[in-house]
């Protein structure tokens, strides 16, 4: 007996058909916000004296997402840094992480800093923030560092083959040559400038990304990150994920522009001016000794003209964009829980107990009973209007009763 022909396209074979053309689903997708942009085709030669690094301008915002196979991954987002070491640290370039520092209490044992405890047991990275070491530095890899935001790069020196960590600037990638110099003009830099110091040709041959100066050697409208606050010390200034400062005024410029100002006009009017008081010249003097720098908040600092700064931003500028997924990962970097004052028992806040929702009829306090919102503690003391009080006057009744 014949059998009706049956269409193959519902046919359900006894194995798995792999097809080719098929592609399996990913685990995890990489997603952009924006369309990148071309990148710079400019080849770098890092045996090249004075040659720049590399452009590497990649506009938008990657994050990773995953495929929720899990509720943990759901919610997950991470930036993309594939460029990262695979591998352990450097280990005598590191220390463990031990003792009341991972708690958040003091060396008597209280608890100073709440919501702190357990996590993921660290070594603590050496960066080097002065950076002193002259002389041309060979970026050996970049690294995570799970105890900042922003990545390390490794450093190998050319001279001494010394290895050292520093914070990696934003486009720094292995092979990079970077340089401080902390220390001076080197000495063929000299020769190249006629021994002579020309600010236009110091600044195209030492402002690159990743070079340490001191901030007098930095020109006007730079970004830069790793501020110093005090001369032959670190940097304490921007160095989180993203962060940067920009170099906005010279105070030399302004002292040698005043003084040519001065001359043009008892030239012109052929008068001695009035000189300076002793407080006006001591400002002057200390504006030409310091550098004004904004941060990104809009604060304007003046940082001394000796003081350490690192060309550029600070990397992992995507880091603000991450998102955890669950809350086992936040256990894991040392974040315990934050309950909330309401949901506790009288005895435990001020605003626990009761039935249901109520925090008792009370303002908002702290959990020691001091004024948590209202100003108490963040309004100016200039703005707190003081009571005003009236004074008594004595034996007021006695007069009034016709005692003398």
């Amino acid at each position: 007996m014949l059998q009706p022909r049956v269409a193959l396209t519902g046919l359900r074979l006894p194995f798995r058909f792999l097809s080719s053309t098929i592609s399996s689903r990913a685990y995890s997708t990489v997603r952009e916000t924006e369309t990148p942009s071309s990148e710079d085709s400019t080849a770098f030669d890092p045996s090249i004296s004075f040659a720049p690094p590399p452009t590497r301008d990649d506009s938008g915002v990657k994050l990773r997402s995953y495929t929720p196979r899990t509720p943990g991954i759901r919610h997950l987002r991470r930036p993309v840094n594939d460029h990262l070491w695979k591998g352990r640290p450097v280990h005598k370039l590191t220390f463990p992480k031990r003792g009341q520092a991972k708690g958040g209490r003091n060396n008597t044992g209280q608890v100073t800093v709440r919501h702190r405890g357990g996590g993921h047991k660290r070594r603590i990275r050496v960066i080097d923030f002065a950076r002193a070491d002259p002389g041309p530095h060979e970026v050996e890899r970049i690294e995570h560092d799970p105890g900042r935001t922003a990545h390390i790069a490794l450093l190998r020196s050319k001279e001494t083959q010394k290895l050292s960590y520093i914070i990696a600037a934003d486009g720094m990638r292995a092979g990079d040559v970077v340089q401080s110099y902390m220390a001076g003009i080197p000495e063929d830099l000299w020769k190249s400038m006629g021994g002579v110091v020309d600010p236009g040709v110091l600044a195209a041959r030492t402002a690159w990304r990743g070079n340490c100066l001191p901030l007098h050697m930095i020109p006007i409208g730079t970004l830069i990150f790793n501020v110093g606050l005090r001369p032959g010390q670190g940097g304490q200034l921007c160095r989180s994920a993203g962060t940067f400062a920009t170099v906005i005024a010279k105070g030399s410029d302004e002292q040698a522009r005043y003084e040519e100002n001065l001359r043009k006009e008892e030239a012109e009017t052929g008068k001695t001016k009035r000189r300076q008081s002793q407080r006006e010249q001591q400002k002057r003097e200390r504006i030409a000794t310091h550098i004004t720098i904004r941060l990104q908040s809009g604060e304007v600092r003046l940082i001394h003209k000796d003081c350490c700064a690192t060309v550029g931003v600070a990397s992992n500028p995507n880091y603000q964009y991450a998102q955890l997924g669950k809350a086992g990962r936040s256990r894991w970097l040392n974040i315990r829980p934050t309950v909330r004052g309401l949901a506790m028992n009288a005895a435990e806040h001020p605003h626990g107990g009761g039935r249901g929702k109520s925090k008792g009829n009370v303002d908002p306090k702290s959990p020691w009973g001091l004024p948590a919102k209202s100003g108490y503690k963040t309004r100016p003391k200039w703005k707190v209007n003081k009571a005003v009080v009236v004074p008594r006057v004595r034996n007021q009744g006695k007069r009034r009763r016709g005692y003398s």
